[in-house]
């Protein structure tokens, strides 16, 4: 059987976080009561003109500067005609020459690929190059029944990017790390809220097969609009294995244009393909041409640091792990909380508090299905709790279960461990008294440590910390030992 090389190109819509629609001042609100945001202009009826919405113009030069396109110095905006029910004027207003962004890359986070493909990235470092990226509105949204459709045209004109890459993926794994590292970039930017949940972010999968040695891609079919990351594994998956078989009994592909059914498992045929001829694509007589100067130098200065840079400096300043550091970067929220927790005390290494965050505060938050948001240990409390710890106040094991009930209750470490007894006695003078009484009584044991067998110095450790029912602080213990037996 040939064998076939898989190659994908995306095209991801992205709403945008504006406050009005794009050609006029409806509300975009996900969420709102059906039909309640719309106007003459977003329902397309006769006489209603466009006006545009600068944020939004703004929000996607910023987005390509975060990916490193090119904005050229006119752009402007075009008709494209098709019929679909849910668009009111049977045209959508987009752009198709002059694009506000070309060019750029979208950087592969390797904690941004699926977990069981992590340890096996193939192309690690993978920077994903972009055609373009262009801004459209919206269509309505479309729910179906059994003997009828609803129609929704709330969503109708809400400002849409679509991000468009060259045919520059080979799996659907690095699909999933593409989709994962583009989502990050426009959060941290702000500019779309990027959930694929609440269909603010949505992916058109274009996937074509060629046997080995051949350089001419295969025949393009498109998987329209697949919302999850898990549907679009499944659904390149299936597709590449119909693919293939149909070229491996002799068959050809015809370019076409399929949906993905999450509960089958299948694809199935939607329409033939258009080409961009089909659309009968001509420059908007409504709106003007923009001039782009003074808008790339405004949101030039607006450019965040992004994940990657994030995760750079974590490693750098604070001492993270690389893996530790892309946990930390992946979500901006996760990255602003841990920073606030480094900030609230300078003298608590940085690396600490990260361990304390990746292995506690996360576990905990999933397990309880919570988010940041409402989780309830603050950034400065959990700081004060790795002070405590560091400062040898109580022990680690300790810090352990003052954090769950910390996590349980919301009351601050220092009320816990006075509650429950844990401060350490730290008291030079009461601490001697215990060793001297434990090494009075073990002369076998202090013979042991003398003749070179340290490991036993612990077990002098241990037994004062029974002596001090667990509130001796092991580290002053076992150098006042150390001291007292080799002197």
């Amino acid at each position: 059987m040939p064998k076939y090389i898989l190659t994908i190109g995306l095209e991801v819509h992205a709403q945008l976080t504006t406050r009005s629609k794009m050609f006029c001042a409806c509300p975009v609100e996900y969420g709102a009561e059906p039909n309640t945001h719309t106007c003459p202009t977003c329902m397309g009826l006769p006489g209603a003109l466009p006006v545009l919405n600068q944020a939004a113009i703004e929000k996607t030069i910023l987005t390509g500067l975060m990916l490193g396109c090119e904005t050229p110095p006119v752009v402007n905006w075009d008709r494209k005609n098709y019929f679909y029910p849910d668009m009111p004027k049977n045209y959508q207003i987009t752009q198709m020459p002059f694009p506000l962004c070309l060019g750029g890359g979208v950087p592969l986070y390797d904690y941004a690929y699926p977990k069981d493909a992590q340890k096996s990235i193939a192309n690690p470092g993978k920077v994903v190059k972009l055609t373009r990226i262009h801004l459209e509105e919206d269509v309505g949204k479309s729910t179906h029944y059994d003997k009828f459709s609803a129609l929704d045209f709330n969503r109708a004109g809400t400002p849409l990017m679509e991000i468009v890459s060259e045919p520059d993926l080979d799996s659907a794994e690095e699909v999933v790390a593409y989709l994962g590292s583009l989502r990050q970039i426009l959060i941290y930017g702000g500019v779309s809220d990027a959930d694929m949940e609440k269909g603010n972010m949505r992916c058109d999968v274009n996937i074509s097969l060629r046997p080995e040695g051949q350089e001419e891609l295969g025949t393009k079919i498109e998987l329209k609009n697949i919302n999850s990351m898990s549907a679009i594994r499944r659904a390149i998956k299936f597709e590449t294995e119909r693919q293939a078989e149909i070229l491996d009994a002799g068959g050809k592909l015809q370019q076409s244009t399929l949906r993905w059914d999450d509960d089958r498992g299948e694809t199935t045929l939607m329409r033939s393909k258009e080409d961009a001829h089909d659309y009968r694509y001509f420059p908007d007589p409504d709106l003007l041409p923009v001039r782009t100067a003074d808008l790339v130098a405004k949101m030039r200065s607006q450019v965040p640091e992004l994940p990657h840079e994030k995760r750079a400096r974590f490693e750098k300043d604070y001492g993270c792990s690389a893996y530790d550091a892309s946990v930390l970067a992946s979500e901006k929220e996760l990255a602003l909380w841990y920073e606030a927790a480094v900030a609230a005390d300078t003298q608590v290494p940085a690396k600490k508090i990260a361990n304390w965050v990746i292995n506690d505060l996360l576990g905990a938050l999933n397990d309880r299905s919570l988010t940041l948001a409402d989780c309830p240990v603050k950034p400065e409390a959990l700081s004060s709790l790795v002070a405590t710890i560091e400062g040898g106040k109580i022990s680690n094991n300790q810090g352990k279960e003052v954090f769950v009930e910390m996590f349980e209750t919301g009351r601050p470490a220092a009320e816990i461990i006075k509650a429950k007894g844990f401060e350490q006695v730290s008291d030079t003078g009461a601490l001697e008294a215990i060793v001297e009484q434990i090494l009075a009584a073990n002369p076998d044991k202090v013979a042991e440590v003398k003749g070179g067998n340290e490991k036993a110095m612990n077990w002098f450790t241990g037994q004062a910390m029974k002596a001090s029912q667990g509130k001796a602080n092991p580290k002053m213990v076992t150098e006042i030992v150390r001291k007292k037996v080799l002197g």
